[in-house]
């Protein structure tokens, strides 16, 4: 039996006491947990939901976020999480690409749902506990079974560099996630985990998010993040590790009462999403003494975490990612699908039974995300070193081309971040008429310090080649980010062309 519930049911047998998820102090307990999915599971099939059936939730973090995966998983359907963040237009072509028959959604979000088909709006009480709504059922849904290749999820792409797409998660996917993730990690039910980053994303769901379930651990959940919030549930519920956005480490290293707390239970955080620089890496140490920082490397058609970073191997191996998980393979290859030796750049490649089988109905789009012998195309620029520890360079939709030379839009930022002024960096291609693109730099100062063109000029000319330094500079209070906490260049690229002023 693959179905997700079947784990829920497991621990709720053996372990009934054990906590599963904590939600506004209320500790949920496996056996309650499993009552609540087999009342949202009756009160789906009642509905007429069944066997591959896509249920959508656009929701905020809640117990009612997890029980809906679980209960949909119970029944055969799929399960299809939706950045709340979205406009109206976005999430009906999501409902509409998807065919969901159920949106599922909080009440604060009506002005933007309200009207969508299949909408049922959850009220406080029944973001809390579904049973609220969803009533004690006459009698139990059996378990649909579920294959390996049956279809989990459905996650559609943030938008970075097209229009969204839906990856197809099979059930395979994710156990064999799950599967990697407790042997690196080495998970056990003691295990408490601070889930912060929105569940519509595999940072917070899948790294290792709902692992901890499977093998009988705690999920702590906040709806939202907030620095005092997460660390007075980290000393409260002596929380033993978490995934944080990188913005979301930012905010927790520079919150001016951090010391209040007890910070002493944690035990690693992942993070990921950018390089983390060695003095990032030793503040978090100091924040949580007990703890260490594991950056890494994944995307949502992977489930997340294809590479982790090894204890103790932080800053000898400083600027890279890891290496790869037990059973994921990590190649880098040429335009040709040619793999190329330890140092070269090429694109990152890879393959393995958590990589997703493709795109929702775009069969284009999944042939051309493939190479013929099964390697996955990640659209990523990085190297391997003799070691096989991975390095990301750029993303190669990223690359500048500029008068014929290519320039990485990393090697630039890597740079400017070392002037004094600078707190945040990105560097985009522009159009021009003369050099096909020139290199723009968008900058955030730190607060109290400003930067002109002829210093960020000066400073980058004495690092890099000519061609490579910005033509431009401008300057902005905030740069916008996707929820895993990568930069939007696409957005940078629109909103300069827009506005002309670059």
């Amino acid at each position: 039996m693959m179905n997700l519930s079947a784990s829920i049911k497991f621990h709720a047998t053996r372990t009934p006491g054990a906590t599963a998820l904590i939600y506004e102090g209320a500790h949920i307990s496996y056996a309650e947990l499993w009552q609540r999915v087999q009342a949202l599971a009756a009160w789906l099939a009642g509905r007429g939901i069944g066997e591959g059936d896509v249920v959508a939730v656009f929701m905020k973090n809640s117990p009612a976020f997890i029980e809906t995966a679980i209960a949909t998983s119970h029944i055969g359907g799929v399960f299809l999480p939706v950045n709340y963040r979205l406009a109206r237009d976005e999430v009906a072509y999501i409902l509409e690409n998807s065919e969901a028959k159920l949106l599922l959604a909080d009440d604060e979000f009506e002005p933007v749902v309200g009207g969508l088909p299949g909408l049922v709006l959850l009220d406080k009480a029944g973001q809390k506990d579904v049973r609220s709504f969803a009533g004690s059922p006459e009698r139990a849904v059996p378990a649909c079974y579920r294959r390996p290749d049956d279809l989990f999820r459905l996650m559609y792409t943030s938008g970075t560099t097209d229009r969204p797409k839906g990856v197809m998660h099979s059930y395979s996917n994710v156990y064999w996630k799950n599967i990697d993730h407790v042997i690196f990690l080495g998970l056990t039910a003691s295990d408490r985990i601070l889930v912060v980053g929105p569940l519509y994303h595999v940072g917070a769901f899948d790294l290792p998010g709902i692992a901890l379930l499977w093998i009988g651990g705690t999920m702590c959940i906040l709806r939202e993040f907030d620095e005092e919030a997460a660390f007075t549930a980290i000393e409260r519920e002596r929380l033993t590790c978490a995934w944080f956005a990188p913005v979301m480490l930012g905010r927790l290293l520079a919150y001016p009462h951090r010391d209040r707390f007890d910070r002493s239970s944690l035990k690693w955080a992942i993070g990921g999403g950018e390089k983390t620089p060695e003095a990032r890496i030793r503040a978090f140490t100091e924040l949580f003494p007990n703890g260490r920082y594991i950056d890494g490397y994944g995307l949502t058609e992977t489930c997340s975490g294809d590479t982790l970073m090894e204890a103790g191997k932080e800053i000898e191996k400083i600027g890279s990612t890891g290496r790869a998980l037990a059973h994921c393979e990590v190649d880098i290859r040429d335009d040709a699908g040619n793999s190329l030796p330890p140092g070269e750049q090429g694109e990152i490649c890879v393959r393995g039974p958590k990589v997703t089988a493709g795109y929702w109905k775009d069969p284009e789009k999944t042939r051309n995300s493939f190479f013929p012998d099964g390697w996955f195309r990640t659209g990523d620029i990085g190297f391997l070193d003799s070691e096989g520890f991975l390095t990301i360079t750029d993303r190669k939709k990223d690359m500048i081309l500029s008068g014929g030379e290519n320039i990485a839009s990393s090697e630039v930022e890597r740079v400017i971040y070392t002037m004094p002024q600078v707190s945040e960096v990105a560097v985009i291609g522009l159009p021009d008429p003369q050099w096909g693109e020139r290199p723009v730099a968008i900058v955030v100062p730190k607060p109290g310090q400003t930067l002109d063109y002829e210093t960020l000029r000066a400073h980058c000319r004495k690092h890099l080649a000519g061609f490579k330094v910005p033509r431009e500079l401008v300057l902005r209070d905030s740069l916008p980010r996707n929820p895993s906490g990568k930069i939007l260049k696409r957005t940078l690229r629109e909103e300069l062309a827009k506005s002309g002023s670059a």
